[in-house]
Formats: structure tokens, C-alpha cells, sequence
């Protein structure tokens, strides 16, 4: 029998050997991880169609949706039907100046429906006979404005312009007659954040924020089908690596790649080429980026192990990211949703706590105080994501 001492010999020795087990299996992991990654990175570098799309995607992309797709009342144009001839009249024409309008074209009242239904006016303003003389009276005439609402943007925003405009202009002709302004209150408004409520200081971080999610799915997913459709995942089969180490290895290589352009992204097209100022950090975006990255990546590698062809994931992934983007807050707000399906999206979708963080610190210029519940909701979300696509792709691939 053993002694108490070489009992407790014997202990220490097989503890030690478990930590160096355990510690020579984590370095056994990571150098496979590394290896595997290496090899992604060369399969993207080797596809010269996928680094063009990346490339176009956050470059001429993002620059042509900022200064394409504006949604603010820029030069719009505006008919003038003038019954009255009086200076109040020429005034209220005066005042649509550029940029919001283009100079007021006058024309008659019976051509009022041709024009707009032509689309070359989106309002028609008209006076009519008497307004002045029953605006020095202290009756209440009627101007009517005609909208072309079908360009619903710039219908909203330039009907509301319009009346403003209107409504200064008749103030200001009361006040000059010796008459008193009918507005008790001056109210004076403030846009935080965006002081000139530019479109594409929105519309070109949103879509840096959209292709990341597009290009992340797209590019992991597209990696799995490549390999099956080629017949290379049967090397993997037969090499000393577990599923956990593949699907880590695409999604460190294509994270990489996605974070990468983005941030550069960021920074010269977004900053220099747009001229779009970031209030926040970059570095802290791209660091909870890494996290959505790894989230939308698992549910890339998830769609992959469900198609079988290219063309297959192609058509999956469409719907998906679809109900994602429009879905997530980036186009039109998450309170304007019914309470259910916000509620879904927040639980079944990282896309919106994303773009609640995006948003918060590039806008913003919040800190890590401020986000770290969507940082926290993205990670779990992410795991749960990377739990069944892991499950999937020991199935599929492994047979396991």
C-alpha cells in the first residue's frame, strides 16, 4: 500500500499532466483554426469576382445610394396659378427660392391636370382673386396647393416647405401693412445630430451597416457551397480537424475581409469622399461589428448547410436578408412596426440591435456605456445562431 504522500505525489502528477493535455489540446486547436483560415483567405483571394463585389459594395455603391436616392426636398418643381396679380401674390412666387424649389413657372388653371399628370410639376400653388385684399381685411382666404403625392418623399417634406413659406410670407406682408402677425409663438427648431437633415449623411452609413450584414451571409455561405459543389470538404473529412475549428476558420477569414472594408469604407468614402463627419468611434464600431459579423456569419454557414447548389442558397438567402433589412430599423423606425413583430425581430433577428448601435455610436458618438445592451443581445443572439449551425453542419457535412 501507498502512503499518504505518495498519494498526494501521484495526485499533483496527474493534475499536471491534465493541464498540460488541456493546454496542448487549446494549441492544438488554434494552430488548426489558423491554418484553416489561412486557407479561406487564399480561396477569397483566388475569386476575383467575390473581391470585386466587395470592393463595389463598399465604395461606388455606398456613394451612388448617398447622392442617388436623396429623400429631401431638393429642387422641386412648383406651378404658379395667379388669380389675384396683387404684390402678396408675387411675393408668396418669390419666395420659392432654390434649393429646396426651382423658380415658379406660371401657368393657367385648366392646365393644371395636364402638367401634373405629365410629372412636370410636383405642386401646383394657387391664388385666388381677392387674396390680398381679404388678407388686409382680416378674413381668412383659401390657397389651395395641388400634390403630386406619388413621390411621397419629396410630396411630404415640400407640402409642409410650401406652407411655411406661405404662411411667413402672409405674416410678414401683415406686418409691413401695419397690420399684427396672427402667430403668437416664434417656434425655433434644432436638428441634433444632423443640422441640415441631409439625406446622405444617413442613407451612406446605413448602407455600409446593410452590406455588412449582405456581403457577410453571402461570402460565408458561399464559401461551404463552393467547397461542396468541388468536392474539397471530403479533405476536410479526412484531416485531424472537428466541425467547430471549419466553421470558426470561415467565419475569421470572412470577418476579416467584411471588417476590413468596412472600416475602410468608413473612412474614405463615408469621411473623404462624402464628406459625412462620424461623430463616434470607429474603433468601437468595428469591434461590436466583430460580433455581428460572427453572428450573421453562422447564419450564412446555417443557409449553406440547407441548399445544396449555389443557385439554391442564392434563393434562400434572398428572402431572408430581405425580412432582415427591412425589417431592422435602418429604413423606417422600429416603433412603427406593430409591438409583436418588434418584439420577434428583437429576439429572433441581431439586425436591429445592430443598427440601434450603429446608429448610437457613429451618429451619436456614444461610448461603450451607452451600447453594450445590443453588444450583449448580438452575443447571445450569436450563440444560438452558432450553436444550430454547428449542429447542422456536423449533420450535413460530418454525417455525425
Amino acid at each position: 500500500m501507498s502512503s499518504p504522500d505518495q498519494q498526494a505525489t501521484s495526485q499533483k502528477r496527474k493534475t499536471l499532466y491534465n493541464s498540460k493535455t488541456k493546454s496542448s489540446s487549446l494549441s492544438w486547436h488554434l494552430s488548426n483554426i489558423y491554418r484553416l483560415t489561412v486557407k479561406e483567405l487564399r480561396s477569397i483571394r483566388s475569386d476575383p469576382v467575390m473581391l470585386i463585389l466587395v470592393l463595389y459594395a463598399f465604395s461606388i455603391a455606398v456613394y451612388t445610394v448617398a447622392t442617388g436616392a436623396s429623400t429631401e426636398a431638393t429642387n422641386l418643381a412648383v406651378g404658379f396659378v395667379d388669380e389675384d396679380h396683387s404684390d402678396l401674390s408675387r411675393r408668396i412666387a418669390d419666395g420659392l427660392t432654390p434649393p429646396l424649389f426651382k423658380p415658379a413657372v406660371e401657368i393657367a388653371a385648366p392646365a393644371i391636370d395636364a402638367e401634373m399628370d405629365a410629372g412636370r410639376l410636383v405642386f401646383v400653388i394657387e391664388i385666388p382673386p381677392k387674396f390680398e385684399a381679404d388678407v388686409l381685411a382680416g378674413r381668412q382666404p383659401t390657397v389651395q396647393v395641388n400634390v403630386d403625392a406619388t413621390a411621397i418623399t419629396q410630396a411630404g417634406n415640400g407640402a409642409i416647405y410650401l406652407q411655411t413659406i406661405i404662411a411667413n410670407e402672409v405674416s410678414a406682408f401683415r406686418t409691413g401693412r401695419g397690420g399684427t402677425s396672427d402667430i403668437p409663438v416664434n417656434v425655433e427648431i434644432r436638428e441634433k445630430f444632423n443640422p441640415n437633415t441631409k439625406s446622405s449623411w444617413f442613407t451612406s452609413v446605413m448602407q455600409v451597416i446593410n452590406n455588412v450584414t449582405i456581403l457577410t451571409v453571402i461570402l460565408t455561405g458561399a464559401a461551404l457551397i463552393r467547397e461542396r459543389e468541388q468536392g474539397t470538404v471530403e479533405h476536410l473529412l479526412v484531416m485531424p480537424v472537428v466541425p467547430a475549428e471549419i466553421m470558426l476558420a470561415k467565419i475569421l477569414a470572412n470577418g476579416l475581409v467584411i471588417l476590413t472594408a468596412a472600416g475602410l469604407s468608413l473612412l474614405l468614402v463615408v469621411e473623404w469622399w462624402l464628406h459625412v463627419p462620424i461623430a463616434g468611434s470607429i474603433l468601437l464600431f468595428l469591434s461590436g461589428s466583430s460580433i455581428y459579423v460572427f453572428t450573421v456569419a453562422a447564419l450564412g454557414i446555417l443557409l449553406g448547410t440547407i441548399a445544396t447548389s449555389m443557385g439554391q442558397f442564392g434563393l434562400l438567402a434572398i428572402p431572408v436578408l430581405l425580412v432582415m433589412q427591412l425589417l431592422s430599423g435602418s429604413t423606417t423606425p422600429m416603433e412603427s412596426m406593430p409591438v409583436w413583430l418588434r418584439y420577434a425581430m428583437q429576439i429572433i433577428s441581431p439586425t436591429p440591435h445592430y443598427v440601434a448601435f450603429a446608429q448610437g455610436v457613429l451618429y451619436r458618438g456614444a461610448d461603450l456605456s451607452i451600447v453594450w445592451p445590443q453588444l450583449v443581445a448580438m452575443a447571445v443572439i450569436g450563440a444560438g445562431y452558432f450553436a444550430f449551425a454547428l449542429h447542422r453542419f456536423r449533420q450535413v457535412i460530418f454525417g455525425a
